[in-house]
């Protein structure tokens, strides 16, 4: 046994050695990297010439990454990698370590040709725009930027303590005090990024951090867009099991959906499972949404069961559309209001026949009115 350990010990050894050599390969290109280090270095002198001569045309592999993914030639920053932390949609998220700060921060690696060949360029850019822009307490900050001839670097703070979803698995199901403050967390951060016209589209377990005083981070803004209150979107994304109703249809869908990916998140904290199973494919998934009563948990608190109860609504819309026809929404919408507080107004748009004709001579005849006023003339 004890030489099958040795053994065992020397091929971990070795799968180590082309781990870190793995993770090296991200950095190396124009980073040189040195015992575990890489640094950002001095361009070569035509590529600085290039920057200080605006004329000079940069290769393509450069320029349709600018602005948002700088390439910088000016001092050098000591970054030792120092493992991986989570596997990305096209790449690692590495730990590293910032030597001249002493400060630790997670770094999103995005190789140049898995980002044009899947056709993301433009969202990879927005992800950047969007978290230079937001600052909240409960959103992981962006801390850096930058390209190299072969990846994109997104540099984040770190946090230490992991996501949400691994505690979820490992416990189960958590106590109403901290589903609590988790859903004032997550709501307060959600809130923000609707107030400042930023619909998140992927709200999930994977994607909340926590700090080491067990706060929240909101992080992965890859699915994020742009949207005006009012605005709909119709892209089909996020994570199938957190989508709303109305985003498995193909939309038109708003802000409200991840009002819904959040109801999912709460329940599942409170349960210890998704309400749903996961279906392969968005038509089934909707049908299984749509069939499922989503039932509150057994003895909720009735501020549990509200919250529930508010985020989980299929069609937020449909209660309204059903009063609209209601016998009595006219009188209500006229709050005790009559026709004969204005009876004494002075304009004459109250007396004129219902027929379009009498619509039209009536407007001709105030645009007469107000023509006459505008030269001065008298009509009184």
């Amino acid at each position: 046994m004890g030489g099958d350990g040795s053994k065992n010990k020397v091929a971990a050894s070795q799968e180590n050695m082309r781990s870190m050599s793995c993770r090296r390969s991200f950095l190396s290109v124009p980073a040189q990297v040195h015992h575990g280090l890489f640094r950002r270095s001095r361009c070569s002198k035509q590529t600085q010439s290039s920057e200080s001569n605006p004329g000079c045309t940069l290769p393509a592999f450069i320029s349709v990454f600018l602005p948002e993914f700088p390439q910088r030639f000016t001092g050098h920053v000591h970054l030792q990698i120092l493992g991986f932390i989570a596997k990305g949609s096209f790449g690692p998220i590495l730990k590293v370590k910032d030597l001249c700060k002493d400060e630790t921060y997670a770094i999103k690696v995005l190789p140049k040709a898995d980002v044009l060949k899947h056709r993301v360029l433009q969202q990879s850019k927005e992800e950047v725009i969007i978290q230079r822009e937001v600052r909240h307490p409960f959103l992981l900050s962006l801390r850096d930027c930058w390209q190299s001839q072969n990846n994109l670097f997104i540099m984040f703070e770190y946090c230490s303590t992991g996501d949400l979803y691994t505690y979820w698995t490992l416990k189960g199901r958590f106590d109403e005090k901290e589903i609590r403050v988790f859903a004032a967390e997550l709501g307060s951060a959600l809130g923000f990024l609707h107030d400042f016209g930023i619909i998140h589209r992927d709200v999930k377990m994977e994607n909340i951090l926590l700090t080491e005083q067990g706060h929240l981070r909101m992080t992965d803004f890859g699915l994020s867009r742009r949207l005006k209150r009012g605005d709909r979107a119709f892209t089909i994304c996020g994570t199938i099991q957190y989508m709303a109703p109305e985003v498995l249809s193909g939309g038109p869908y708003g802000h409200a959906a991840d009002w819904w990916s959040l109801g999912i998140l709460i329940y599942s904290l409170a349960t210890g499972g998704f309400p749903v199973p996961a279906e392969p494919d968005h038509c089934k998934m909707l049908t299984r949404v749509t069939g499922h009563p989503y039932d509150v948990p057994a003895d909720p608190s009735p501020d549990l069961a509200f919250l529930l109860i508010e985020t989980l609504q299929k069609s937020p819309i449909e209660p309204i559309l059903e009063l609209k026809n209601h016998p009595d929404r006219q009188e209500k919408s006229m709050r005790g209001l009559s026709l004969d507080l204005l009876q004494n107004f002075e304009c004459d748009l109250l007396n004129f026949s219902s027929t379009p004709e009498g619509v039209s001579h009536t407007l001709m005849k105030n645009e007469v009115t107000l023509g006459t006023e505008a030269t001065g003339t008298s009509v009184l």
